[in-house]
């Protein structure tokens, strides 16, 4: 395995050391409009080209409002990819995932939305104290079918994902979807896989150990996108606003920010990496543009 995972955005591998450090997380924080979703995009198709790889990547999204994100959309017209949806109510079925994989098919899909439809934001701040705990409650029903996307998936080959949907609050703490992120993170995706398939088997685990190992995979070479709404969408606003202790984005490897900066009478598009632990990276403010064919760096 290649010790860097291309972002796939044109020009931007060289500012980071070669790539994106596997078995890490980047965060990639940004307003509306910036190119959050074309960048993660990007990223997981760039596993399809890559030898040590040969397939894309998947997603998981954490949105309680729908797919605003029209990840889609993007994805048929910048590289022609029909994005596979897997429904929340599939029940994981262990005969049929190894008879997939002895066949060289593909059991899981390339998108789970984790959370049911709400419409609204879901936050102990905008729920009652009823509304919460109902909440809260489901969050541990669907556990299992996230742990299985995610497991099956790895098992398959696929060494990218990209977590979206987070929506900005004053207190991570206060958040539904951060709750969900943390144990996504440390559970699931940094587990061992021998572990991760033992929360999923559960007390069939011996029955299929042998096809289990056989099928293992490393969590070392797995690379996570976070891609966060912000509310600032200037990147001089976002660099100024600080990192707290506890806060998830200063626990991920790698920060980057994009945002505007002003450019004569006009704005424009810019990022900045502002940590890329492990490696050699550029302190620029780094300019780029969106078009038909995504997100490239404007040399």
């Amino acid at each position: 395995m290649s010790n860097r995972l291309s972002t796939g955005v044109a020009g931007l591998d060289a500012y980071l050391g070669g790539g994106l450090i596997p078995g890490t997380t980047t965060a990639i924080v940004a307003g509306s409009g910036m190119g959050k979703t074309q960048f993660a995009l990007q990223f997981l198709n760039a596993g399809y080209a890559a030898s040590e790889e040969s397939r894309r990547g998947i997603i998981l999204d954490l949105t309680a409002r729908g797919d605003s994100q029209n990840h889609g959309e993007y994805a048929k017209s910048l590289f022609d990819w029909t994005i596979s949806e897997q429904s929340p109510d599939k029940t994981f079925d262990p005969d049929e995932f190894f008879a997939k994989i002895r066949a060289n098919e593909r059991y899981s899909a390339d998108y789970f939305q984790a959370f049911p439809f709400a419409g609204r934001r879901v936050t102990k701040r905008d729920l009652d104290e009823d509304e919460w705990r109902e909440w809260k409650y489901d969050l541990t029903r669907r556990l299992d079918a996230t742990i299985a996307f995610l497991y099956t998936n790895f098992a398959q080959g696929a060494r990218r994902l990209v977590v979206d949907g987070i929506e900005p609050v004053e207190r991570q703490g206060d958040s539904i979807q951060f709750e969900l992120l943390e144990y996504v993170d440390r559970q699931i995706v940094k587990k061992e896989a021998s572990w991760v398939a033992r929360d999923l088997f559960r007390q069939n685990f011996r029955t299929y150990q042998n096809q289990i190992e056989a099928n293992a995979y490393s969590s070392a070479d797995v690379g996570t996108i976070l891609s966060y709404t912000s509310r600032e969408t200037s990147l001089e606003a976002l660099l100024e606003k600080p990192l707290e202790e506890g806060d998830y984005f200063a626990q991920a490897n790698t920060v980057i920010y994009l945002g505007k900066i002003r450019d004569g009478l006009k704005f424009r598009r810019a990022l900045y990496i502002f940590k890329h632990r492990g490696s050699v990276c550029s302190d620029e403010i780094i300019p780029y543009e969106i078009d038909d064919s995504g997100l490239h760096i404007v040399q």
